[in-house]
């Protein structure tokens, strides 16, 4: 079974046609799939286009107020993991639809190679970013190169990318050894974080090379980059000293 996790915050403009993708290529490829998309206190019509579709494979999850990405994403992997079999397979990906739902079928295939964790990374041979500024390409690879200093993780290149694949066995055991500290960064440093964790656990990582088709994305992003910026670096500063 495939457990997609949407994060969705006011992505009326995007959630429509990338769901239609998700339910084109994952249906002419795997037998069982879902998609769970967490509403974070839109305060748009994502919410109704998504219960509107009333497909049997979506679900919506709704946060009465926005809480942060980290929540969003922390509601959409403990939902995935009620009835999930350890070897199920968890997929974390953006609601504005700059991620291809294509990949996933790669991505699960390395889950079931034996890697634990598969990462949709910009630092790949093959891998490409369309029109991201230069400005946000320069603070992702700086972040980046951060973590790939500090810590150093076999078959990890890209830390901050949100498009990943998991092994549902793993993220059982990460959620049984933290418990509700899993997951408790407020924003997109969580991330980084849940690598972290990961990585302390001994997981098997491995990356697949993404196109990041930011030229899709409707509207502005959501990302305070200056505080994405502080708060990532509180994170490896942290984490460094073992806190």
């Amino acid at each position: 079974m495939i457990k997609i996790v949407l994060p969705a915050y006011n992505e009326e403009e995007t959630i429509l046609p990338l769901i239609t993708d998700i339910k084109r290529i994952l249906g002419e490829r795997f037998k069982a799939f879902e998609v769970i998309v967490v509403n974070d206190g839109s305060t748009d019509n994502t919410a109704r286009i998504v219960s509107e579709l009333n497909l049997p494979m979506l679900k919506l999850v709704e946060h009465t107020r926005n809480k942060g990405l980290g929540e969003s994403i922390k509601t959409g992997l403990l939902y995935s993991l009620k009835n999930a079999d350890e070897n199920d397979i968890i997929v974390t990906m953006d609601a504005d639809n700059t991620h291809s739902p294509g990949l996933i079928h790669r991505m699960s295939a390395f889950i079931e190679e034996g890697n634990d964790v598969v990462i949709a990374s910009r630092y790949r041979p093959g891998a490409r970013v369309i029109g991201l500024t230069l400005a946000r390409k320069i603070i992702s690879f700086g972040g980046n190169m951060l973590f790939r200093l500090i810590f150093p993780t076999r078959g990890v290149k890209d830390y901050t990318s949100g498009y990943r694949a998991y092994r549902a066995g793993v993220l059982s055991e990460a959620f049984d050894l933290w418990e509700d500290s899993f997951i408790n960064e407020p924003g997109f440093s969580c991330q980084v974080d849940i690598l972290l964790k990961l990585r302390k656990m001994r997981a098997i990582m491995n990356e697949v090379p993404l196109i990041l088709r930011y030229d899709q994305k409707e509207g502005a992003s959501k990302m305070n980059v200056t505080s994405t910026m502080i708060d990532t670096l509180k994170l490896a500063a942290k984490r460094f000293v073992g806190i």
